[in-house]
């Protein structure tokens, strides 16, 4: 037996890794499905905003909420919010999950329901990142 420290450990060690528990989860968990989900608009055919996770069980796990600085102010953030939202409880979704950073979207968040029910504090260094919960 040999453990070795991987400094620069390679993709296909680390999405081998990630095959392996994702196998044992699925093997023990309530949910045998979990599925991508995603938000687009566009303008001249280019993606001026966007958002994206994944539905499985009663939960949205937003992962990514996006806005070009030069369309932020026109609340294409909210609604681009709401539609995922809304296509999420039609998959049977009752709570959505999120994380942002202390300097990105926690106020946004708020504004729409959003409540924070866990901070990690010192995150990376001296930030703080907001977990937040929303029952859809």
């Amino acid at each position: 037996m040999n453990i070795e420290i991987l400094d620069k450990p390679e993709q296909a060690f680390i999405d081998f890794l990630d095959a392996q528990i994702a196998e044992f989860n699925w093997q023990n968990w309530e949910v045998h499905e979990r599925l991508p989900i995603a938000v687009q608009i566009k303008q001249d055919g280019s993606v001026i905003a966007g958002a994206a996770g994944r539905t499985f069980g009663y939960w949205l796990q937003l992962s990514t909420l996006w806005v070009s600085d030069d369309f932020r102010g026109q609340q294409l953030g909210a609604k681009i919010l709401a539609k995922i939202e809304e296509a999420a409880k039609n998959r049977g979704c009752k709570k959505c999950l999120l994380d942002t950073l202390n300097f990105q979207a926690m106020p946004f968040y708020k504004k729409y329901g959003y409540e924070t029910v866990w901070t990690q504090q010192e995150y990376p260094k001296t930030g703080c990142k907001y977990f937040m919960v929303k029952q859809l």
